[in-house]
């Protein structure tokens, strides 16, 4: 299969190419228009659910924009599609219309950057220009943006619940096929601190981690030497990298006190233990038995890495259940939490519970075409309030509380002057708004910014930027709002002038 025909301009949905064309033929293709990507509503993942998401994705999306073209392949692909009558689907004018425009950068893109904490029905990413182009690119833009911003969020409620405890990425084998090198590059902006995918980590700047798996100890089972033998070999191997699974036989009994043995042997040549590994059985009892084991050995340093099935409830049960049991084995919970890492796979990189963001590509304004520039807003109705678009150009403020936290994000019109008192709307529930004081608000912060497709960065630097912006938000997030389960829910508000121009819209429809 050539993927790079797959992959390239045509990596959209068919619909999107018989509207456009459709624009094409009316004069409209040209016309300047506003669409809004945006999710409705944070993961539910069942038993517990999100109060914040951590956008992701953006600079994979540039990439795309970047090198796909409207090229004489792709446009020949478009020539060969037929309708019922066997007649071109696709006219010779539309197609040489594509050809000269080229590509996207006639489009002008805004968006909140990678890493940043958003929250639903607030434009995330903001694309302005003529209007078939816009649509043309709906539907890569939000396949690069959803699935990244939904795992990037998955790894910062595992992160949190670890309580900033070091997190790995292990999802590759049983993510989505080649989603797996989304999924571990999303996991990096969300807190992890590294990944075993290989190639991408490499891609990236980062160096990958991984141990062995227990068909390294089978093998050595069945060859005769033991599961001694494996863990000897593996750190004659590795002598400064030895982190040994010790779970395939029995942890208790043989893995840990012949990983002591191994690492008895490592100290007299002059090398220092990584750590273990425990992947089955009740991780946070073993975890506590490990410890203590490791150090009445005279190992306080090595660490415990816990995989198999986590998720952010798994560990945060773990955590409780260490901070009970420890003492029970003259343990300081501290300490054994301490020298815990957490490898998250499978629940990880598919987003176990919620396997897709909510993500929607509206448009909300489109020029008069008069030649004046004014814009008209567009609306979608709905027989559901929460899902009536707000309509027109929009700019989106992040009011911050007198304690120092986010304590809304507000959408106004573009040209709105905010004044104070600041008055908040519901944006579905007409009559229920919020006033904000001078005394209440100790500053905001515009979150859309210019986004530059034709600019190379650097991934890795781009992937550390989305981290600290991460960490930063959380800071100024409230506590509830961060809360993994029945978290507190965080305000999204319109201005004054944003809920007039909804209404408004919504009563001439209703007359029409």
């Amino acid at each position: 299969m050539d993927r790079s025909l797959a992959e390239g301009v045509l990596y959209t949905d068919q619909y999107q190419l018989t509207m456009a064309q459709l624009y094409h033929r009316r004069g409209l293709a040209e016309r300047p228009a506003r669409f809004e990507h945006f999710f409705r509503r944070y993961p539910d993942y069942g038993r517990h659910q999100a109060g914040y998401c951590v956008n992701a994705g953006a600079a994979w999306l540039a990439e795309w924009i970047r090198t796909v073209r409207f090229d004489d392949a792709s446009l020949d692909q478009l020539r060969g599609h037929h309708n019922r009558d066997g007649e071109p689907l696709f006219g010779e004018d539309f197609l040489g219309w594509l050809s000269d425009v080229g590509d996207f950068s006639s489009l002008r893109i805004e968006a909140i950057p990678e890493g940043r904490v958003v929250h639903p029905n607030v434009p995330l990413t903001v694309v302005e220009g003529p209007l078939a182009l816009g649509q043309l690119l709906e539907t890569s833009l939000l396949n690069h943006l959803n699935f990244q911003t939904l795992i990037a969020t998955k790894a910062s409620r595992v992160v949190e619940a670890a309580n900033g405890g070091n997190v790995l990425e292990f999802g590759m084998r049983r993510a989505a096929e080649r989603g797996a090198l989304a999924a571990s590059r999303a996991s990096l902006i969300g807190g992890a601190v590294g990944s075993s995918n290989v190639g991408l980590s490499h891609a990236l700047g980062f160096t990958p981690v991984g141990t062995h798996a227990h068909s390294l100890v089978q093998v050595f089972m069945a060859l005769g030497e033991g599961e001694l033998g494996a863990f000897r070999a593996y750190a004659d191997l590795y002598p400064d990298d030895c982190l040994l699974l010790v779970d395939t036989i029995n942890t208790i009994g043989s893995g840990i006190p012949n990983a002591i043995t191994v690492f008895d042997e490592l100290r007299s040549n002059g090398h220092e233990p990584i750590g273990i590994r425990l992947d089955s059985g009740d991780l946070a009892h073993l975890a506590v038995r490990a410890s203590a084991m490791l150090d009445e050995a005279g190992f306080t340093e090595p660490i415990i890495v816990l995989s198999s099935s986590l998720d952010e409830l798994t560990v945060w049960q773990i955590l409780n259940q260490i901070t009970i049991e420890a003492p029970q084995y003259d343990q300081d919970p501290n300490r054994v939490i301490a020298r815990l890492v957490y490898g998250a796979g499978t629940r990880m990189a598919t987003s176990d519970g919620a396997p897709s963001l909510d993500g929607v590509y509206k448009l909300v304004a489109i020029s008069d075409g008069g030649g004046t520039g004014e814009w008209e807003p567009a609306i979608k109705l709905s027989d559901s309030p929460a899902k009536v678009v707000n309509p027109g150009r929009k700019k989106v403020w992040r009011i911050h509380s007198a304690r120092g936290t986010a304590t809304v994000d507000l959408l106004a019109l573009a040209d709105e002057t905010l004044g104070e008192p600041l008055v908040l709307h519901h944006p579905s529930t007409p009559g229920v708004t919020r006033t904000l004081t001078a005394g209440q608000v100790t500053g905001r912060e515009e979150l859309l910014e210019p986004f530059d497709p034709w600019t190379v960065v650097d991934e890795h630097e781009a992937v550390e930027a989305g981290r600290q912006r991460r960490n930063a938000d959380l800071e100024r997030l409230d506590v509830g709002v961060r809360r993994i389960v029945n978290p507190h829910v965080y305000h999204v508000s319109l201005s004054e002038g944003a809920w007039r121009l909804k209404h408004d819209v919504m009563a001439r429809v209703d007359q029409d």
